[in-house]
């Protein structure tokens, strides 16, 4: 189901001096964190799927996984820099060529988008199998998500080219959070901690969702007034629980998985 994305041309060398090292050093821990809990999780898919997250200082560059490893096995040096050209610039191997073409092209797109989270991930991708609304109303984790998702109805195969990633990416509009019908679900943040967060609950509620449809009974829906109001108040404090939320994240992995940081 992967595809390499192949031997980029010969890329300009990342110079340290360009970069505020620290930050760099500390986006890459945030991003493996990110990886490995998700594949705790069971967020991930064999060697596909995909987490982005621009380099800090330099909007034209982004950290990815590389082709061939597992979410399990990312390590923070392992992940790859590269530019909207399908160059990379600092690590060894290449992206998987849809990681590519959807990410370069939705953090060349969509400013605002410094994280870019791609999963297949069981629930959520349950809902974006279904016809009509994917998320509904019905549970206090999915308020969370009102009036941030957006679906994505068109599905055209594995995204393998920049005409389809400028495709994706203009599905996004103002959203956060995209269901890509017949395909999965993509989180967009301003950084790894709000993606993360946004990811883990999106799925939590998605499997509420696929729980209790499978009673056979009726949702009791969420009134919109009152939908609004808990989202409201949800977004609040979302961007500290969302910090804390990975710190705890890194805490668990440094305890039980310490060579996520190396």
């Amino acid at each position: 189901m992967a595809h390499a994305l192949g031997t980029p041309a010969a890329p300009a060398l990342l110079r340290n001096s360009e970069l505020d090292a620290e930050a760099v050093r500390q986006a890459r821990i945030d991003l493996a964190a990110c990886f490995r809990m998700a594949a705790r999780l069971g967020m991930h898919e064999g060697i596909c799927n995909h987490f982005s997250l621009v380099v800090p200082g330099r909007d034209d560059l982004f950290l990815v996984n590389p082709y061939g490893w597992a979410f399990a096995e990312v390590t923070a040096s392992r992940l790859l820099v590269c530019d909207f050209a399908g160059n990379v610039i600092a690590g060894e191997g290449v992206p998987e060529a849809t990681a590519f073409f959807i990410h370069a092209r939705v953090h060349k797109n969509v400013p605002r988008a410094k994280a870019c989270f791609h999963t297949h991930m069981p629930n959520a991708t349950s809902l974006a199998m279904l016809e009509g609304p994917p998320l509904l109303w019905a549970g206090q984790s999915a308020l969370k998500f009102y009036g941030r998702t957006v679906v994505d109805e068109d599905y055209n195969g594995l995204a393998l080219d920049t005409e389809e990633g400028d495709r994706i990416a203009a599905s996004i509009g103002d959203a956060d959070i995209v269901f890509m019908k017949n395909h999965g679900v993509m989180v967009v943040g301003p950084n790894a901690a709000e993606a993360w967060d946004d990811l883990y609950y999106l799925e939590r509620a998605a499997e509420a969702q696929r729980l209790a449809l499978s009673t056979g009974r009726t949702l009791k829906s969420v009134p919109p007034a009152m939908a609004a109001k808990t989202y409201a108040q949800m977004r609040e404090g979302d961007r500290e629980s969302a910090r804390l939320h990975l710190e705890s994240v890194k805490r668990i992995l440094a305890k039980e998985e310490p060579d996520f940081a190396d």
